[in-house]
Parts: structure tokens; C-alpha cells; sequence
């Protein structure tokens, strides 16, 4: 059905929404959404096995006042476990995310990065979160974040809210936040874990110069009963995809030096020290990230001397470099057996730095070289909560704070250096107070109201709302709506750019306001157990609507000279609805999702704009089968996006701008991964294969042109099918 599924099918399921939203199906689906999972159900729920225990019942800490079950939260929270990552063999966040319903990453070659959207929305308008705290980046702090700088190796889990998250993560929290929770404790006295894995790019591998090449350590040791600490160490090698290109030495004029894919290297540090008592417990976590992007021009300047009929290759090449300095301390505890504190600070900073220079093609020599830092990002960021204060049988609250003072400057879109020209420094500081209350009315039915309020040295003051709710009918049927808003604010490139010149005039604008964003979701839910719970069903099905207002757009403010400003003109709607379902037996495991989502945006200072809502199909679908015979893993994730449609605004064969529909052809992604442990799991060898489907680009005609050249025609999204093998050795005391 996967394979089969075609134009048509996304055509008939974009009619069926609009039939459901226009509310003509909307009671039939229920109905026969509960009459198909009630039939042969279990009432009495017999003794399910550890393995399913840990699927169904997920402690979380995103959103919630302390730990708990997955069950008792008013948020509805998906979790990502540290086996999912280990069976999907991904290497960093962008990986793991690939195949889930309703994030698309687009990757970058001529860049590195990796961008990300959530319902239809990029990755500005959500915050990527590490153990609860903002990860700043080259663009942003929390939003903007590229997801192959986030590794996984000392992940215990990853939880992601749908939604606006405003009153409990502050702004850029619009559509949603993914908290990514690292481990803090072992069960052993010592692990040691190490690893290496080999991966093509496409057929490209060499030892050295093609393929990636991921080398990791890691210990853990439990220093006393109460104090616990890790080290661990990850080089990532990403050697280019070379394509028909010939790289870093190849000294013909014919535009083929180069990297289709630029070249990166990764190298990740982390440590951690944990103390846990029985009323307080305290960790402090470092890590430190480097990463190197070497741009080694396609353009090859000859140099010929006619007298002596020689050349002397050169090219124009530049390395960027990335720093990141992560520094967290948490305390957290109970006060008098009953109230509940948790107070993190966090200093983190990020570096760009830009070397240019010229290079001797043939003697390998680098010239005229100039070295320079031409972006910064720096915050100190602070949030406490204390929760269970007047808590009775019925009735909680929480009260908390944040302070974000964030500096910084550059812009991304600097790529050249002028020792001269000062570079503009700015600050953002954010002063937030939030609370909300929980009222469990009985054991079946609670509600959560929230309210923010955050003060700014740019903006006037943001007031953010949210409402929860959260009812439990019988036969494990779970009931939740969760209504709120959030701002996003403006970044730095849209208040502070100054791009001017001859050819150029981009400015930003310092009058820029915050976006306003305001979320419903509703989502249903239930668990079935058949055949004395040998088979376990777990049903989802959401409804989600997005209205974002004041949305910031780069608009023509002249036609002559042509000059270009950031201005608040913008306005973006999205409603949809969803399915994700599982199935455990025995060994097998399950899961299949679908998703149909529509999209509206329009700007406001044009005429002939449509606002119509353009529906896109999404599915997906993982399986994973466990032999304990052979101590083997199984496991293939598959997803597919349909056709994708967008207003583009063209120019007609009158001379007229007008607006007309662009469209993404489909596409589909596929990973499989099989896993084996030896000597009693302490050793493991992993074989996969990613972009089965040997994916690389789509057509588009969704995609407008830019100033100097056409719009492009085909979307880049992956090099091709790849292949790698993992072994780590696992030594545990």
C-alpha cells in the first residue's frame, strides 16, 4: 500500500479532511474509531510483560510539575526511547527525526545544516531544549538550532510537545518543543562503551577521504553511593559527497573542484557529575562542540604565463568553523517532604569563525590568508519552578521564572571579512514569570490554566495563556485538549541586517514586534489488550489547528532603487488531523501513522494573494522484530510526504505579478537496521542502510527565484543510498 500510494490518494484524503472539518464525517469517524478498537476488548487488564511495560508506560519530566507517567499527564508528550535510538543507529538529532510524522528535515549541502518544520512552520518558530534548557545556536537561542550539531550518544530519551508551549517554555515555542534528556545515572559501577561506525555516502568510501567515519567513548562510573559522573568523547567525519565532482586538488577550469556536498568534521565533548541524595539532587553538565566546514571553490583561476606556456592553479577557498560551550547546573528537590523545587543556570556560547584564502592547487599551499570571527552568540540563561505549593487531594500550583540575557553579533549571511567595519553588538534580555495550577476534579477528570508574562529590553510586554485539559473515560480511553499561545520573537538578522552595496539593499528593521501564535490540539487516545494481552494495541488520533499573526516577511519597501525590509505583514494558518497507531506481539512491533495537514498564508500588502488552505499527506511506518534466540534486532522505518503545494509569486507573459500554485512532487524515505550482540551483549555489531529508497531530489515549482537568478527545479533532500556498519563494545561491573 506504501509503495502503491500515488497523486490520488493524497487528492481523496485532502477531500475526506475537508468533509471532516466541514464537520459532515466527523461523528461517523468516532464512532467507527471506537467500534473497531472496542470489539474483543479486554475490561480486566492482565499481567503484560517488562518489555511492553516500558513501551506503555513512559516516565516524561517535559511540562510536567515532576515525573510521571505518561498516563497522568495533561500534556500529551511522545517519547523517543534510548532503545528506538539505538535500534534506528542514527548519529545525531536530524537522523532520529527524518521519518517522524509531521517533521520534514530539508537538508543543506552548500551549508552543512539541516533546516526542520513542524506543521508547516520552520524551525523558528520551535525550541529544541537539552535537559530542559535553550541550546543556543549561530541564529537564535532554543529556535533556529541545526539538528546535526545535537548528538546522541549520551541521550537517554527525547520527548516532543506539539503545540504552543509558551507559559512553560517562554517565546519561539510556537508549534512545539523537543527536549532532548541526557542520562545522569548507571545501575553499574562501571560502563565503559565504545564504538566506531562506517557509513557510505551514496557508493563512496575510502578509508580517509570519502564515506563518514564516527569514532565515540564513553564511561560512567558511580564514584560513591550518591555521586555519579561520565565522560565521552565523538568524532564525526563526514567526507563530502563528491558526486561528479573531483575535490580539494583537482586543477582544471571546468568547474568540477569541489564537493556536491560540502565536507564536514564534528567533534563532540561531554561531562557530567551527578549527586543525588534523598531530598536534593544536584548535576552539573558540560559539553563542548566543534565543527569544521571546509568550501573549496568550484572556480579555478588558471594563471597561465604565455612566455613559459605554464599554469598555476589557485582557487578561492574558505573554511567555517563552529564553537559551542554548553555549561548547566541543576538543583532540584523537595522542601518539608511535599513542595517541589528545580532551579537551573546555564551559560552557553557560540562562535563562527571564517578563514579565507588562496590556494596553490598543486603545491597544496594556502596565500593571502585572513582569519577572523565574524558571529557570536552568548546567554546566561536562569529558570526555577517550584510546584506542589498549597497542593491538596484536588488542587496544585507552580510558580516560576525565567531571565535570558543573550548578546551577540554578525549575521549568518556575513561570508566576508572587512577588518574595518565594526560589527554591530546587540542584547536581547527577557524577564519571564509564568504560573499555573492543576485542579483534579476526580480521578477521571483534570484541567491546567497557565499565564506568562515576560518583560524585554526591545519589545513591549508579552502576556501568553494556556489552557489543559485532560479526562480518562473507561476501558483505558484518554482525552485531551490543550489550548495556548506563544510569540516568537524577531531574530537577530530581521532587526540588525545591513546588506548594502551597489547590487544590494537588505535591511532589517528594529521596529519589528513578536509574532503572536495561538495552538488548539485535541488528541484521543486508548489501549487495547486481546488474546490475553499476547497482543497490545495503542490508538491515537489528533486534531490540530495553528493561527500565527504579525508574521515577519522580507518585502519590496522600493522599486527604485529596489531595496528590500523585514516588516511584521505576514499571517499563517494550518488545521489538521492525525492518526499514529502501534501494535505489540510477542517480538513484532508496529507502528503506523498518517497525517493530512493544511496550510494558509497569505501577505497582507498583496492584492491578488490567496489564502486558500493547501492540504499535504503524510505517513509513516517502523517495524522492528526481536529473535532472542539469536540475539537479533530487526527493524525498518519508512515515511512518505505527498505532493506539497504552495502560492509563488510569478511574473505572467503581461509583465503582471501575480500568484499562482507551485507544487513539490512526493516523495518517500526508507531506513533498515539490523542489530546483533555477542558475548553475552558486550559486543554488538549493527549493519543498516539508509535512503533505501535512494532518494536524492524532487521536482519543484514551489519555490520562488531570487533577486539574481531563476527559481530552482528541483529540491534537494538526500545523496542517494548509503550503507553502514557499527561495532561497540559494552564493558559493564
Amino acid at each position: 500500500f506504501l509503495f502503491r500510494l500515488n497523486i490520488n490518494s493524497d487528492i481523496f484524503a485532502v477531500k475526506l479532511l475537508r468533509m471532516v472539518l466541514n464537520k459532515k464525517l466527523l461523528g461517523f469517524y468516532f464512532i467507527l474509531f471506537f467500534f473497531k478498537l472496542s470489539y474483543a476488548q479486554v475490561d480486566n487488564k492482565p499481567a503484560i510483560d517488562s518489555t511492553k511495560t516500558e513501551t506503555l508506560d513512559e516516565v516524561i519530566i517535559t511540562g510536567q510539575y515532576s515525573k510521571q507517567s505518561v498516563k497522568n499527564s495533561v500534556f500529551e508528550v511522545n517519547v523517543i526511547t534510548r532503545k528506538d535510538i539505538e535500534n534506528h543507529g542514527a548519529s545525531n538529532l536530524a537522523h532520529l527525526l527524518n521519518t517522524t510524522l509531521n517533521i520534514n528535515i530539508v537538508p543543506n549541502a552548500s551549508t552543512g545544516k539541516s533546516g526542520v518544520s513542524l506543521f508547516g512552520l520552520d524551525e523558528q518558530y520551535f525550541k529544541v531544549l537539552i535537559d530542559g534548557i535553550p541550546v543556543i545556536n549561530e541564529e537564535g537561542f532554543g529556535n533556529n538550532t541545526d539538528l546535526t550539531l545535537i548528538n546522541l550518544d549520551d541521550v537517554e530519551r527525547v520527548e516532543i510537545v506539539e503545540g504552543a508551549m509558551g507559559v512553560q517554555y517562554g517565546a519561539n515555542s510556537v508549534s512545539g518543543i523537543i527536549n532532548v534528556i541526557t542520562k545522569k545515572s548507571s545501575r553499574n559501577d562501571w560502563d565503559i562503551y565504545a564504538y566506531i561506525q562506517e557509513e557510505t555516502v551514496n557508493d563512496e568510501y575510502e578509508w580517509f577521504d570519502k564515506g563518514r567515519h564516527i569514532q565515540s567513548v564513553k564511561i560512567e562510573h558511580n564514584i560513591t553511593e550518591n555521586l555519579y559522573g561520565n565522560v565521552s568523547y565523538t568524532r564525526n567525519d563526514f567526507a563530502g559527497y563528491w558526486d561528479d565532482r573531483k575535490g580539494e586538488n583537482y586543477d582544471k577550469a571546468d568547474g568540477l573542484r569541489g564537493h556536491e556536498w560540502l565536507p564536514k568534521k564534528q567533534h563532540f565533548a561531554n561531562l557530567l557529575l551527578s549527586y543525588d541524595a534523598s531530598k536534593i539532587k544536584l548535576f552539573y553538565k558540560f559539553e563542548y562542540t566543534n565543527e569544521t566546514i571546509d568550501k573549496y571553490s568550484k572556480n579555478v583561476d588558471l594563471n597561465e604565463n604565455p612566455a613559459t606556456g605554464t599554469t598555476n592553479p589557485t582557487a578561492l577557498d574558505e573554511i567555517y568553523t563552529n564553537n559551542r560551550f554548553y555549561h548547566h547546573l541543576n538543583g532540584n528537590g523537595l522542601i518539608k517532604n511535599k513542595i517541589n523545587y528545580d532551579v537551573s543556570l546555564s551559560y552557553q556560547e557560540q562562535t563562527k569563525d571564517l578563514e579565507q584564502y588562496t590556494y596553490r592547487i598543486r603545491e597544496k599551499e594556502k596565500l593571502n590568508i585572513q582569519e577572523g570571527e565574524y558571529l557570536s552568540r552568548s546567554a546566561l540563561f536562569s529558570r526555577g519552578t517550584v510546584s506542589n505549593l498549597f497542593k491538596t487531594k484536588k488542587f496544585s500550583l507552580q510558580t516560576g521564572y525565567e531571565i535570558t540575557n543573550e548578546k551577540g553579533f554578525g549575521s549568518p549571511i556575513a561570508i566576508t571579512i572587512d577588518p574595518e567595519e565594526e560589527n554591530i553588538k546587540q542584547r536581547l534580555d527577557n524577564y519571564d514569570l509564568f504560573a499555573s495550577s492543576e485542579f483534579e476534579i476526580n480521578d477521571k477528570f483534570s484541567f491546567r490554566p497557565g499565564l506568562r508574562v515576560s518583560f524585554s529590553n526591545l519589545f513591549d510586554n508579552q502576556y501568553i495563556y494556556s489552557f489543559s485539559a485532560k479526562y480518562l473515560f473507561k476501558k483505558e480511553i484518554e482525552l485531551r485538549a490543550i489550548v495556548g499561545s506563544a510569540n516568537r520573537t524577531p531574530n537577530y538578522d530581521e532587526l540588525y541586517t545591513y546588506f548594502v552595496d551597489v547590487n544590494h539593499n537588505v535591511q532589517g528593521n528594529p521596529d519589528l514586534t513578536p509574532e503572536k501564535g495561538v495552538s488548539a490540539f485535541l488528541h484521543l487516545k486508548k489501549k487495547s489488550y486481546f488474546n490475553d494481552a499476547t497482543i497490545v494495541l495503542k490508538n491515537k488520533v489528533s486534531f490540530s489547528y495553528l493561527d500565527l499573526k504579525d508574521r515577519i516577511e522580507l518585502i519590496i519597501v522600493s522599486d527604485s532603487p529596489l531595496a528590500f525590509q523585514y516588516n511584521n505583514i505576514d499571517s499563517f494558518r494550518s488545521m489538521g488531523v492525525f492518526s499514529e497507531n502501534a501494535v505489540l506481539y510477542k517480538n513484532l512491533q508496529g507502528k503506523f501513522g498518517i497525517g493530512l495537514l493544511g496550510i494558509s498564508k497569505i501577505l497582507n500588502d498583496e492584492v491578488d494573494a490567496n489564502d486558500d488552505f493547501l492540504f499535504n499527506l503524510q505517513l509513516n511506518a517502523d517495524l522492528s522484530y526481536k529473535i532472542p534466540k539469536w540475539n537479533a534486532f530487526f527493524s525498518v522505518y519508512f515515511k512518505h510526504v505527498g505532493e506539497q503545494q504552495q502560492f509563488v509569486e510569478k511574473t505572467n507573459d503581461q509583465g503582471e505579478q501575480v500568484f499562482v500554485k507551485g507544487y513539490t512532487d512526493a516523495y518517500g524515505w526508507m531506513d533498515a537496521t539490523v542489530k546483533k550482540t555477542f558475548l553475552s551483549n558486550k559486543l554488538e555489531l549493527m549493519l543498516g542502510v539508509r535512503n533505501l529508497l535512494d532518494l536524492t531530489t524532487v521536482n519543484t515549482t514551489a519555490i520562488a527565484g531570487g533577486a539574481h537568478n531563476g527559481p530552482p527545479v528541483g529540491l534537494l533532500l538526500g545523496y542517494g543510498r548509503s550503507y553502514f556498519i557499527k561495532v561497540a563494545y559494552n564493558l559493564k561491573n
